[in-house]
């Protein structure tokens, strides 16, 4: 199982997501209460290690913008969130994309679909915590490389990839004390959880 924790924002953050295992971190480039700028990313990178994939992750920001972002923090890949159009991930195609959105009728749930790398599925939301409907993946089954966001948390894990049976999963606000801070304890316990069912 897959695992990115995201909105880590210190270098605590990103020892423990490295120390417990992750897959992936991600670094919130705009607007939120994780928000983190390019500077302190480039910083932070020192202390993630070659295996472990870098996502800058932006919102409501032109492409170009969102390009330049990711170029100068010097990250692995870049997670393009919310109602981005197909010609924002072909603007960016010289970069490694996720693609992230919620379930609504008119998705293609097709990793790869948009050009990009992955597919994320989160709750209408981000960051919100808010859990979603996962019945609806019944009649909208994902394909490829995709990951499941929206609610999580080291109690529920287990049971939504249960229910969903994701490549991988993606946690923000499930892993915090408070909106923005990370709780150490509750990352590692997230990756335990999540790799369980494995």
């Amino acid at each position: 199982m897959f695992v990115k924790l995201c909105g880590l924002r210190t270098e605590k953050d990103v020892a423990t997501a490295v120390d417990a295992g992750a897959d992936a971190v991600g670094f919130v480039f705009t607007t939120s209460p994780r928000q983190i700028s390019v500077e302190e990313v480039r910083r932070l990178l020192a202390g993630v290690p070659s295996h472990v994939l870098s996502v800058g992750v932006v919102h409501g920001v032109p492409a170009a913008e969102a390009g330049e972002l990711a170029r100068a923090a010097g990250v692995d890949a870049l997670q393009l969130h919310g109602a981005y159009p197909r010609s924002a991930f072909e603007e960016l195609s010289d970069l490694r994309l996720l693609r992230a959105t919620s379930l609504t009728t008119g998705t293609d749930v097709r990793t790869g679909a948009y050009g990009e790398e992955w597919l994320l599925l989160d709750s209408p939301v981000a960051g919100s915590g808010e859990r979603w409907d996962l019945g609806a993946l019944t009649t909208a089954r994902p394909s490829g490389n995709w990951l499941l966001a929206g609610g999580l948390s080291p109690a529920n894990v287990r049971a939504a990839i249960a229910a969903a049976q994701p490549w991988g999963v993606d946690v923000s606000s499930g892993v915090e004390s408070s909106r923005g801070v990370k709780d150490h304890a509750l990352m590692r316990e997230f990756v335990i959880e999540a790799r369980r069912i494995d």
